[in-house]
């Protein structure tokens, strides 16, 4: 299993980007897909994740209403789109797979990661 994501930058605050996050070795409907961030000095955090079968969503409140997480199970990839963005969104942000397919934000939860994308939101 083995997961990389990408598409993060440099944008503006009030901007927007879209990450994905490719898998391979495994069927995505097997699985939950988790988003994590870590900011500069802080530990991991929650963002939201996505059942692979049936695509339920769950997001952190930090992020809800801002942030969404969608999938394409034929390119085996997950997205998350990030509107609205704020200094306070720069972050390393990170794909995680879980085969419980509990999805959530705990980082225990998770099997397998991803090397992270680095967004920096900025002026």
């Amino acid at each position: 299993v083995q997961l990389q994501a990408s598409g993060g930058g440099l944008v503006q605050p009030g901007g927007s980007l879209r990450l994905s996050c490719v898998g391979s070795g495994f069927s995505l409907d097997d699985y939950a897909i988790g988003w994590f961030r870590q900011a500069p000095g802080k530990g991991r955090e929650g963002v939201g994740s996505i059942i692979g079968s049936d695509g339920n969503t769950y997001y952190a409140d930090s992020v809800k209403g801002r942030f969404t997480i969608s999938k394409n199970n034929a390119k085996n990839t997950v997205y998350l789109q990030l509107n609205s963005l704020s200094p306070e969104d720069t972050a390393v942000y990170y794909c995680a797979a879980d085969i419980d397919i509990v999805g959530g934000t705990a980082e225990a939860e998770y099997d397998y990661w991803g090397p992270g994308t680095q967004v920096t939101v900025s002026s």
